[in-house]
């Protein structure tokens, strides 16, 4: 880790934290919840070895960079905007994108809203999600999980940030990095994180000093940045109405695994194998099902995504 270059620039109205190494072609790796730049560690090193520039940032809200205290401040719109901040800070034209999660969500963002700045795209976890008018996304979530799901039960200010509090930001860090998948994430009022005393046992691609860089930045920058993601999600449904229909025209790989919550939820499996996936995304050329990986798949299964994401980039 100590091979990896740190500073932190002005876009967009914040301060964001960026981790870089490498020579070449810029490849921007976009984080998720509850995650950070140190999410792709094992990604930087591979990319630059193949003769890559990887640039990681601390996502606003996270990490290094500057939290802002407005829900408002955590949209669709202004989050995209951070990333076209960024590549115009970085002096080129366009990147190679790569996202995951929450990350995905503004890769794919990105590659709709200004798809001339992206040179090709891989994408993990999340696919792309055309805008159902019929029905805001909070609403939708309810209908089918219940108010226990969690997403949902982020939708209070404060709610969650209140139990994270009280049990501790690495056994929440803890519950999360082992709860997503198969299946919905359901997290109870005040019962989710558990007895204290019970350990959280860690997976073998997740250790306790992996956790501990994690919370220390977590202890410093709190989770409602982060959570306010979630509790724009109606908010940028309005927003995002004048692209109803529209398509992502980047070249796309679509990666996830077999086990990822995301994948199990209801009609997943057959949008994005179907032809309703390849319709919004035209220039889509590979959709991947990691058999056995989980949602946190560029840290579970490290090798597999470098090679993937070098494997598809290396073609343009």
């Amino acid at each position: 880790m100590e091979e990896i270059q740190h500073r932190t620039v002005a876009i967009n109205g914040i301060k964001m934290h960026i981790a870089e190494k490498g020579q070449g072609p810029v490849v921007l790796l976009l984080h998720g919840f509850p995650e950070l730049w140190y999410s792709w560690r094992h990604q930087i090193l591979a990319l630059a070895r193949h003769g890559y520039r990887a640039v990681a940032p601390d996502l606003r809200g996270y990490g290094d960079s500057d939290a802002p205290s407005s829900i408002h401040s955590y949209s669709i719109l202004l989050s995209v905007g951070d990333i076209i901040g960024l590549i115009d800070y970085l002096g080129i034209e366009q990147v190679f994108l790569v996202g995951h999660d929450w990350g995905a969500g503004i890769a794919w963002g990105v590659a709709l809203f200004r798809p001339e700045r992206v040179k090709a795209m891989v994408n993990l976890s999340v696919p792309f999600s055309p805008r159902d008018p019929s029905m805001k996304p909070i609403e939708r979530y309810r209908a089918f999980f219940g108010d226990d799901l969690y997403i949902c039960r982020f939708q209070e200010p404060g709610e969650v940030e209140a139990e994270i509090a009280s049990a501790g930001v690495e056994r929440a860090l803890k519950k999360f990095f082992t709860s997503f998948g198969p299946g919905p994430l359901i997290i109870p009022k005040g019962t989710w994180l558990g007895d204290s005393n019970t350990p959280i046992n860690l997976p073998s691609w997740l250790s306790e000093e992996d956790v501990k860089y994690f919370a220390s930045r977590f202890e410093q920058k709190g989770f409602t940045g982060p959570l306010n993601y979630y509790r724009m999600i109606n908010r940028d449904w309005e927003l995002v109405a004048p692209w109803a229909g529209a398509e992502v025209k980047v070249p796309t790989r679509f990666i996830v695994g077999s086990k990822d919550s995301v994948y199990s939820s209801p009609g997943l499996k057959e949008y994005v194998h179907g032809a309703t996936f390849k319709k919004f995304v035209p220039l889509l050329e590979e959709v991947v099902v990691i058999d056995g990986a989980g949602h946190f798949i560029n840290q579970e299964r490290p090798e597999d995504i470098s090679t993937h994401i070098y494997e598809f980039i290396k073609k343009f």
